[in-house]
């Protein structure tokens, strides 16, 4: 603009400098919130500015140093069957902008389309984001968020990575779930806090709580298994790529002389890469030794050639940066353990490895994406490498102002900012320093991409389906089913069909860069203390009505009720004067359980003491509160904290109907 050019190229470099940022915040935030975390328990100091900083500037430089030599491989020769989602829909816009007229129109209305949802969805949230079904007897669930942007990414895939996606959430969702409380409905596993059983868990948060408890695992073991997969088939490619670039830098005829074929030179690669090594090693800001800037290397180059290809696969916004976190933090912390380093030193190295890892698999997928868009448009390659250079520098000297700013005015692990993946991961490295990380869940994922490889079933977009919440998969699986439709009509042209499908793109580019402008200004709002919330005082009357709030509860104070115990329930007292519950297993899942697997009619249910002195209590007369009062009558200060507690415990039996509640509101139709 200031030079007074204003050619397609020049655009295409400004978006690839500003889309570094991006990625380096995603890749930062799924990780390093932890070590804020370790802070507040008194573990350790908060991490400096200096540490931040360079962890980040670190992590995105060898993420773009990584992508160099694999460009060839996975832009160039694979260009047919890496679609790089994102970047062709990019490079759809760009090309819109140039061309004007009718591409330029559907490309704005679809981001006005979006902006406008969006707006509605998360800016006064007059539309619930999410819907589900969840089968409270079955103990699966299943749901789809509402964004216009999901959809598009799964027509921008197309329907058969969105279906592979969708069947690893159904998988997860509506197989293993069930079959965890089925069988494990009064066992205590780990991840879940201590004593808290299976039933317990999903009672007080559904299956969405038995995944990110448990099928999480597996689908992270799913993820690891599949990128070493996907490592070891393009094998033969980058060693050619390699060995190509090994050539050129010792003076040897480079394959191509072209412009649009131009790299960054292999030796300031290799020069950038041993820099940033050095840096990690021996600079005292950052908490990580010789082995593990070792571990860096390989794993940093192995999830670089992973997410580079993932996001080709099925694009930047399904890129599971957090499931290789944890595939490297498993790795990590467990050699870190070996060395005899199992306290606070060694969980916030192995945090400071799983944050630069995780920067690098951001970095790297960002970068294809980006030289995808420079391909289709005939960008010079190291111009945009150089691009992506000054974009991770810019956003590394920022994210540290961030992170501090946000744990200043709300602190991480709560409602503002939950941060689950940063917590997980700090789970995870206690997990492993304490010896309670459940390997079996690993494992299973394991063998299961195993298994799936031996099919010749694609791997990876199942283990993401695993990995992520059907409510993400199912809505990108909506966008597939209407590029099905739309490329499957038989009384239509191919030509008006390939038309048709360039609008289709167009429009699905536009939706998706109209709900994340909107996201960015909401953002902003937020920080500005902006809340523009109507949720509360916007009625939208049947329309509304046809949409319902995954978690949508009436406000019920269960304290003025009154429950009841089931005439069905029958129950009796064992030798240590405990009440023992006996639960009928019914219906088709538990007969077949009984059949086949010996499972007993009969669930026998062994309440503890203040369980036991509540039970015969309950009359179908006195109040909750009347309850809580005779507890505390009974065990005192032991009751603490009572009504929490109490209100607990009743909703637990309310969920498997061993009671009801006799004055209980009914909910809204």
């Amino acid at each position: 603009v200031l030079m007074k050019k204003n050619s397609i190229l020049e655009s295409n470099m400004v978006q690839t400098i500003g889309s570094a940022g991006e990625s380096l915040a995603a890749g930062a935030i799924f990780t390093m919130p932890a070590l804020f975390l370790w802070a507040e328990e008194g573990l350790c100091d908060m991490p400096s500015l200096l540490e931040i900083t360079l962890i980040a500037l670190c992590g995105g430089i060898l993420g773009v140093l990584f992508m160099i030599p694999l460009r060839n491989a996975l832009i160039v020769k694979e260009h047919a069957n890496l679609l790089y989602p994102e970047g062709t829909a990019c490079a759809e816009v760009l090309l819109a902008g140039e061309e004007g007229g009718a591409n330029a129109s559907t490309v704005f209305s679809g981001m006005g389309f979006a902006a406008i949802f969006k707006f509605l969805v998360d800016g006064i949230k007059v539309i619930p984001a999410d819907v589900c079904a969840a089968f409270r007897s079955f103990k699966g669930e299943i749901g789809m968020e509402v964004y216009p942007a999901l959809v598009s990414v799964g027509y921008i895939v197309g329907p058969k990575i969105a279906s592979y996606m969708f069947v690893g959430s159904l998988v997860g969702w509506m197989v293993i779930i069930p079959l965890i409380c089925l069988f494990g409905a009064n066992i205590s596993l780990y991840p879940a806090a201590e004593g808290v059983t299976v039933a317990q868990l999903y009672a007080g948060g559904g299956a969405a709580a038995i995944w990110s408890t448990y099928v999480k695992y597996i689908g992270a073991g799913a993820i690891a298994t599949g990128g070493i997969i996907s490592l070891i088939k393009s094998l033969p490619l980058i060693i050619t790529t390699f060995r190509d670039s090994l050539k050129s830098m010792k003076g040897g005829k480079n394959t191509s002389t072209a412009r649009t074929a131009q790299d960054l030179p292999i030796n300031i690669v290799l020069l950038g890469i041993a820099l940033m090594i050095v840096i990690i090693w021996l600079v005292p800001a950052i908490p990580v030794n010789i082995l593990g800037a070792v571990i860096i290397v390989v794993f940093g180059f192995f999830f670089a050639t992973v997410s580079s290809r993932m996001v080709g696969l099925i694009g930047s916004s399904n890129n599971p940066v957090s499931g290789m976190a944890i595939a490297t933090l498993l790795i990590a912390t467990i050699v870190i353990k070996s060395t005899g380093d199992t306290g606070i030193t060694g969980m916030t190295g192995a945090i400071a490895i799983g944050s630069v890892i995780c920067i690098i698999a951001a970095i790297a997928g960002d970068t294809s994406q980006d030289l995808k868009t420079g391909y289709l448009l005939g960008a010079t390659p190291k111009k945009q490498q150089i691009g992506e250079l000054i974009g991770v520098i810019a956003a590394a000297l920022a994210i540290g102002g961030v992170l501090y700013l946000l744990n200043a005015a709300w602190g991480y692990g709560g409602a503002e900012v939950p941060a689950p993946q940063a917590t997980l991961m700090k789970m995870i490295v206690e997990g492993i320093m304490g010896g309670n990380l459940p390997w079996n869940l690993v494992f299973i994922g394991v063998f299961l991409a195993l298994g799936l490889e031996i099919l010749q079933v694609p791997v990876m977009p199942f283990a993401i389906g695993l990995y992520l919440p059907i409510y993400l998969n199912a809505t990108i699986m909506i966008g597939g089913v209407v590029r099905l439709v739309m490329d499957g009509r038989k009384k239509v042209s191919d030509k008006v069909k390939e038309e048709q499908a360039t609008n289709g793109t167009l429009f699905s580019a536009g939706m998706i860069a109209g709900e994340g402008l909107v996201g960015i200004a909401l953002a902003l709002l937020t920080v500005a203390g902006i809340n523009m919330d109507l949720s509360g005082k916007v009625f939208l009357g049947n329309i509304g009505g046809v949409i319902r709030r995954r978690k949508e509860e009436p406000q019920i104070n269960y304290l003025d009720l009154i429950p009841e115990r089931s005439p069905e329930i029958r129950w009796s007292t064992d030798f240590k004067k405990r009440v023992v519950l006996e639960i009928e297993n019914t219906g088709l899942f538990n007969r077949i359980a009984q059949k086949v697997f010996g499972k007993p009619r009969y669930t026998k249910v062994h309440l503890d003491a203040q369980g036991t002195h509540l039970w015969p209590l309950i009359d179908g007369k006195k109040t909750v509160m009347e309850l809580a009062a005779l507890q505390k009558e009974r065990f005192g200060e032991e009751a603490e904290p009572l009504y929490s507690r109490i209100v607990k415990y009743f909703q637990i039996l309310e969920s498997y109907q061993f009671i009801r509640f006799v004055n209980k509101p009914e909910k809204n139709n």
